[in-house]
């Protein structure tokens, strides 16, 4: 082994190692050569979901059906004029002059802290999002706080008082992608309850939940729709308070008509609440039942 095989290799360092070989060709006719050879830069591909010994057939038919069955739900919610919400939390962020990724047209570069302390923070940012699937609007909470069950569903209660009941007037069904774990999990006791307690019993909703199979993210429509728009426009500015990002994330917009609005949520969640199943029995489904799938 020369190390050759655990270097990088660029067109100026192969000229470099043609140079030795007093083969004389410049950096510029490698990568043409490698062109005509089909040779080009690629990044990783994030294609391998799960560990490939445990992927059987099986479970890519029972992945398949879970995708089927949320398509299906997704028709017959359209077809009812019923709202679709997709819901997520996008990552904490840290309140005050830090880097945040992505560039920005200045004349001069904006200076902020040398390292991300959270010392340095006036508090931390917990975006948890509502993107409503056939009216394309967003609805975004930032909390203050901690990203638990009571959040999540305390901000899809927000979501329908402010923005949901006004876009869909006499509906009463609502149907919620999520992922398959979070604050949002699909075996988050907490989770249930708090719908049940707070959307079903409080509003009379009747909500159907469909979760996501583990790993495919991805494929929730408010990763593509909502939140990297989000992340695009406060690209290279930092989030030096509450109102600067409050601000970038109300003023996200896309050609197709999206529209995003944006709320600042002070309440103390408190970690760790625990859910016994004899409270989970006592959990009345008097009005509506949750489905999850």
């Amino acid at each position: 082994m020369t190390g050759l095989k655990w270097t990088k290799k660029t067109p100026q360092k192969i000229s470099d190692e043609l140079h030795k070989e007093s083969i004389n060709v410049s950096a510029d006719t490698i990568k043409k050569i490698l062109k005509d050879m089909n040779y080009s830069l690629k990044i990783n591909y994030k294609k391998i979901e799960s560990n490939p010994k445990k992927v059987t057939e099986e479970s890519k038919i029972k992945r398949n059906q879970q995708f089927e069955y949320i398509e299906q739900m997704r028709k017959e919610n359209l077809e009812k004029g019923n709202p679709i919400i997709s819901i997520d939390a996008k990552k904490r962020e840290l309140i005050g002059n830090f880097k945040n990724k992505g560039a920005i047209w200045c004349k001069v570069r904006k200076i902020v802290n040398a390292y991300d302390f959270k010392s340095f923070a006036t508090g931390v940012g917990i975006p948890y999002g509502i993107y409503n699937v056939s009216q394309n609007t967003g609805f975004v909470i930032v909390g203050t706080s901690y990203n638990t069950a009571e959040f999540a569903v305390k901000s899809i209660e927000k979501w329908w008082t402010t923005n949901g009941n006004r876009e869909n007037p006499d509906k009463k069904s609502i149907l919620i992608l999520a992922d398959g774990g979070g604050s949002n999990s699909s075996r988050s006791k907490l989770w249930k309850a708090c719908i049940q307690n707070i959307l079903c019993n409080q509003h009379k909703l009747e909500v159907t939940v469909c979760h996501y199979p583990t790993g495919t993210s991805r494929y929730n429509p408010i990763e593509h729709r909502l939140f990297s728009e989000i992340s695009k426009n406060w690209a290279g500015e930092p989030l030096k308070d509450y109102e600067t990002m409050l601000k970038y994330i109300s003023t996200t917009k896309t050609a197709t008509g999206l529209t995003v609005n944006s709320v600042l949520d002070k309440t103390e969640y408190e970690k760790g609440i625990k859910i016994s199943k004899k409270e989970m029995n006592k959990i009345s489904i008097k009005y509506h039942k949750i489905l999850i799938a």
